[in-house]
């Protein structure tokens, strides 16, 4: 199942994906799970996702907005894939692990904003890990059974800013560059607990990142273990897992992206995420 968060003529709502459309979950549960965390942190129940029946909307009708509007922590790792070259002898200790706020996501189809103060807006696709039962303290064995499902993110930096000190804060918290969309599919519907699913970015239909997600360096049980050891998990959190190289300022030019370019992020089994990008009004 695909559940995923929208607006409607302004007003806040979640449902389900049916064909091309969706159902309205959230007005029929609206007292119970006015919103997709609540009813993540009421485990999913089985019975509200049985027979939703036709859809109701078509998805054009509606603004999609980030998977989960409201988070209460996003925590993303820096790279963490391995490379062809990569020298397994020099691997990292320890992810590289920073915040980004919630205020600063959009959702598929919104615009990614280059702002006023730079030229250096780059793309980094990445795969969303959304937690279904929190905890702390969990072992990496047990780790996927708190996971409610997967998306796409795009953890599109600005890379001046972010270099300003050793501190990522800045450069990854602009308003309108962290994209999460379209939708979430439940962590069962997505085969990442045996194999590797292929994850690629493309700017204007040309290929820049490939790679898949059983080459991270720190795998998802991994950074949900690390992670809960130090703050625990919540129902709706989301863990952003790292991208791979061929984002802009790896590549030779560097290559950062600007007003009308169309950034794509596609994830094997979950769907593709899109964003045009504007300047800052």
């Amino acid at each position: 199942m695909k559940l995923l968060s929208f607006l409607r003529e302004g007003q806040p709502s979640w449902g389900g994906v049916v064909g091309q459309g969706l159902v309205d979950i959230g007005a029929r549960h609206a007292d119970q799970f006015p919103d997709l965390k609540s009813f993540i942190a009421a485990g999913m129940p089985a019975d509200v996702l049985a027979d939703l029946g036709p859809a109701e909307i078509s998805l054009v009708e509606v603004e999609l907005a980030p998977v989960i509007p409201n988070p209460g922590k996003i925590v993303l790792a820096a790279i963490n894939y391995w490379e062809d070259d990569s020298d397994p002898d020099k691997a990292p200790a320890f992810p590289v692990l920073f915040l980004r706020l919630p205020s600063s996501q959009i959702g598929h189809g919104a615009p990614l904003i280059e702002p006023r103060s730079s030229e250096k807006l780059d793309f980094e696709g990445e795969l969303a890990v959304i937690i279904g039962t929190g905890g702390r303290h969990i072992s990496a064995d047990q780790a996927m059974d708190h996971v409610a499902g997967y998306a796409c993110y795009n953890d599109a930096s600005v890379r001046d800013w972010q270099k300003h000190s050793h501190q990522f804060t800045p450069g990854k918290n602009f308003v309108g560059t962290g994209a999460f969309g379209p939708w979430m599919v439940q962590a069962d519907d997505v085969p990442i607990r045996t194999e590797g699913v292929a994850l690629i970015t493309r700017v204007n239909g040309v290929e820049k990142q490939r790679t898949t997600t059983d080459r991270m360096i720190f795998d998802i049980p991994y950074l949900i273990s690390y992670i809960s050891t130090f703050a625990p998990l919540e129902p709706g959190d989301v863990i952003v897992t790292g991208t791979c190289t061929g984002f802009g300022i790896t590549r030779d030019p560097k290559e950062f992206l600007r007003p009308g370019d169309v950034v794509e992020v596609e994830i094997e089994g979950i769907g593709v995420l899109s964003n045009t990008v504007e300047a800052e009004a």
